[in-house]
């Protein structure tokens, strides 16, 4: 049986005692499956929260982890053009509902989720648009076109936040504004922020006002509960809230008749299960700005399989800035 190295863990607990170099069973594609050969993996949040067991109990008896990844089509299943084969791609919602993701030398999944990469685009680049790049998205154009108008990118130097920024501006908007911490203002600018504002200062609530010449059409949300007070000063009338986290405050309590009154839309976002729709514009906008060299793909690190742990670690806390890849090939 040919066999494949594989990051996996078998139990919740610490990044550096639970993820371990296993060799595996390498795996065969199936009817309407590619199998990929794994260049980069990117963990995420999302990843070092189910290997920690802050959302449970492990889903499955052994887990390789990660949605995100890129790589190039070794082998195609029944059903799929044999031409793919040595075609660079991407991939997306590797893990989701599987036990079995990128964080290894292959991975056969749907082939409609391993999406052609441009030979233009490096692998780093293509192993992150899986759940930031396509959070992003889904948070600027979920309710139509932002031509024209102010957005406002809360944790815009966060994986997510800093591609919203990049895609407000490619998308047309007005003013593009971002809040992050001081350290991490130069990031923010450095992806396109007209104004970028310390989440922290008392007066941030004011400062976006000013900036944005009286509010904001739509806001692209890290942390909904914790800034709900800051949202409901700067948000227009008829403006949209997209978000995709509120850790911080998990049950927020939702001023309604405000909001209402001010017919304002609170829209949540989760990536793994975006409509076809959505997902098929999702893909076509970034193969496009992938091709034309569009977006910065910032990296805070890359590390070998061996220790891929430390790329988990650094998704537990706020400090990176850029991506935390894997090579695996």
């Amino acid at each position: 049986m040919t066999e494949m190295t594989a990051l996996a863990y078998d139990r919740t607990g610490p990044a550096q005692e639970v993820l371990t170099l296993r060799t595996l069973p390498r795996p065969a594609p199936g009817p309407g499956e590619v199998l990929v050969r794994v260049r980069v993996s990117s963990a995420n949040p999302s990843d070092a929260k189910t290997r920690a067991g802050t959302r449970g109990p492990a889903p499955f008896a052994l887990i390789i982890p990660h949605s995100d990844g890129a790589g190039v089509v070794e082998a195609v299943g029944d059903g799929v053009d044999a031409a793919r084969i040595g075609q660079r791609v991407w991939l997306w919602n590797a893990a989701f509902r599987r036990p079995f993701g990128t964080a290894a030398q292959y991975v056969a999944l749907p082939a409609a989720q391993a999406v052609p990469l441009p030979d233009t685009a490096a692998d780093a680049a293509g192993a992150m648009m899986g759940i930031p790049g396509m959070t992003a998205h889904r948070a600027l154009f979920a309710d139509g076109p932002i031509t024209g108008q102010d957005v406002l990118v809360t944790g815009g130097a966060g994986a997510v936040g800093a591609y919203a920024v990049q895609m407000a501006r490619l998308g047309g908007a007005g003013r593009v504004i971002a809040t992050c911490s001081a350290a991490k203002a130069g990031h923010a600018r450095a992806m396109g922020a007209d104004a970028v504002i310390n989440y922290r200062d008392p007066d941030a609530a004011a400062q976006i006002l000013a900036a944005s010449g009286g509010g904001v059409d739509r806001i692209v949300e890290v942390e909904f509960g914790g800034n709900l007070p800051i949202t409901r000063q700067v948000l227009r009338e008829n403006g949209t809230v997209a978000t995709y986290g509120s850790m911080a405050v998990p049950e927020p309590a939702l001023p309604f008749y405000p909001m209402m009154f001010a017919s304002q839309t609170l829209r949540m976002i989760l990536v793994y299960v975006l409509p076809p729709v959505a997902r098929s514009a999702a893909l076509a906008d970034i193969t496009r700005w992938l091709a034309a060299g569009a977006l910065q793909h910032p990296v805070a690190m890359h590390v070998p399989m061996a220790e891929g742990w430390k790329a988990h670690e650094a998704c537990e806390n706020t400090a990176r800035v850029g991506g935390a890849l894997i090579d695996i090939d």
